[in-house]
This record gives C-alpha cells, structure tokens and sequence, in this order.
C-alpha cells in the first residue's frame, strides 16, 4: 500500500493506494474507500502523479460505506470543489425547496452555500459536520 498527502486548494487529504489492477483503483481519501476508474492502464510502480492539477474522477465508495437502496436513484447534491463540511442544515425526513440551502462548506477559504437543485424529501444525509469531501462527492440525496 502506498500513501501520498495531497493538498488541493488548502485542504489536506491522506490518499492510501491499496491495489492497482488495470484501470481500477482501490484507495482510501481520509479513511473512506473508494474504486476510481482512470482513463488509462496503470501498472502497480507507476501510482505517482505527473500533475499538480486536482483528479477528475468519478468515486464511488466501496465495502460496507455506502449501503444501496431505492433512495439513491433520487436527486443527488454533490460538492461543486473539494472542501470541509462547515454545516449540515438538513436531516433525513425534511422537506426541502430548490435554492435551499442545505450544506455549508469551506473550500479555498471560502464558506459556499450548497442548495438543492430541486424540491422533495431529504431521503439520505451522507456527510457531516468536520467532513472533508472531494469535488464530486453526493453530499445529500432528495427523492
């Protein structure tokens, strides 16, 4: 396994790289698993990053982190950066409005409303207050 520190616009992640097969990657962002896909074959000794520019990828985390269920198929809000979850303003159950704001974050040293894009019922809360998030990651579900 192999450990690299990385610090995207002010925020320090600990990515530990578990196994490389192909174009699948197992690693784990500050202690949760994720499976990423990378647009090219890696081998095993070439885990290192040509690049200072943050990793467009698409993760989903694996194991027993994230349980499937008929709630995921809702309207997903994800971090539009990465960054640290400052506040969570809603709860499983809650009904919510497109332009409310349900998730305050810091990123780049900047605190950022993060709204719904729709109107419904909260159905899944995925973060919490002190979390840090990658850009990308499904923060709220709204069904």
């Amino acid at each position: 396994m192999k450990n690299f520190k990385f610090k995207i616009n002010g925020t320090e992640y600990s990515v530990d790289i578990n196994e490389v097969e192909g174009q699948e990657i197992s690693l784990d962002v500050n202690g949760t698993p994720y499976k990423v896909t990378v647009d090219k074959e890696m081998k095993k000794t070439q885990v290192v990053m040509q690049t200072r520019k943050a990793p467009q990828v698409a993760a989903a985390p694996s194991g027993d982190v994230q349980k499937s269920s008929p709630a995921s198929a809702g309207s997903k809000v994800t971090t539009p950066l990465p960054g640290t979850i400052l506040d969570v303003f809603v709860n499983v159950g809650d009904k919510v409005k497109a332009g409310q704001t349900v998730v305050l974050l810091e990123a780049m040293k900047m605190e950022n409303n993060i709204e719904a894009d729709v109107e419904g019922t909260v159905t899944e809360v995925k973060v919490r207050k002190g979390d840090s998030v990658l850009e990308g990651d499904v923060m709220v579900v709204i069904g």
